[in-house]
């Protein structure tokens, strides 16, 4: 199956105007996102901005029904009433009306959770770690990927709000052991990256964020993956 992957958004409209201009041009079997679509650098005051985003995110699901979408810190945060960096003081009653519209907008609301999984390859925000499942996963559950994916994705802020979590983690940055790393291909944003890449059984593809100052981090591009063989490549 060819996926194609939007990376972080944070609070750029545009990206959902190209990839919906891409959903046309090379026609994906299914599309990801990885959310974070709220919060950026000195933003925090401009709430036009999220409305525009969430709007943007809210089209593209009602135009592309069969996106998957997967929550990230700065779309929970507002949930969860968890200050982090970014966080805007104004906008919380917005983004949770906005995630409300979003997941009323889905044909199945299951499709807005932390873990969605595509033949053998895992997609989440951060990534899901051997040791996150062994804590939180009985012991005769591990080897059902199914079961296990649905656990998590029921899970809520006591279980979620910490740094080796599945919206939290940072594989790039840490030796940890990700969840069947011989079975599974997991597909990453949260960590900007300067170009879509793979390591092992990991594709990093936060290439959207930018630096404090405004620029941009990676290479703007969307991943494009095979579930089948693992191939990918990225498109503008």
């Amino acid at each position: 199956m060819k996926v194609m992957v939007i990376p972080d958004v944070h609070l750029k409209p545009w990206i959902f105007h190209r990839a919906s201009e891409l959903m046309k041009e090379i026609k994906p079997d299914r599309t990801v996102c990885l959310m974070d679509i709220a919060d950026d650098w000195r933003q925090q005051f401009n709430l036009d901005l999220y409305i525009q985003t969430y709007d943007a995110a809210i089209a593209f699901a009602k135009d592309y029904p069969d996106t998957l979408w997967c929550y990230g810190n700065h779309d929970v945060c507002y949930l969860w009433n968890q200050r982090e960096t970014g966080y805007s003081k104004i906008a919380p009653w917005t983004v949770c009306e906005k995630l409300q519209i979003l997941r009323e907008s889905l044909p199945d609301e299951r499709q807005l959770a932390y873990l969605h999984r595509i033949d053998n390859v895992l997609f989440s925000h951060g990534g899901l770690t051997d040791a996150f499942v062994r804590r939180y996963v009985p012991a005769g559950k591990y080897n059902d990927i199914d079961i296990v994916i649905d656990m998590i994705n029921g899970f809520s802020c006591g279980e979620m709000w910490q740094d080796a979590s599945p919206i939290w983690y940072r594989p790039q940055y840490y030796e940890g052991r990700l969840y069947k790393p011989r079975k599974l291909l997991q597909v990453v944003g949260h960590t900007p990256v300067d170009r879509i890449s793979r390591k092992g059984d990991l594709i990093s593809c936060d290439v959207f964020s930018t630096d404090s100052s405004g620029e941009p981090i990676g290479t703007q591009e969307f991943p494009v993956i095979n579930t089948d063989d693992w191939e990918y490549f990225g498109v503008r």
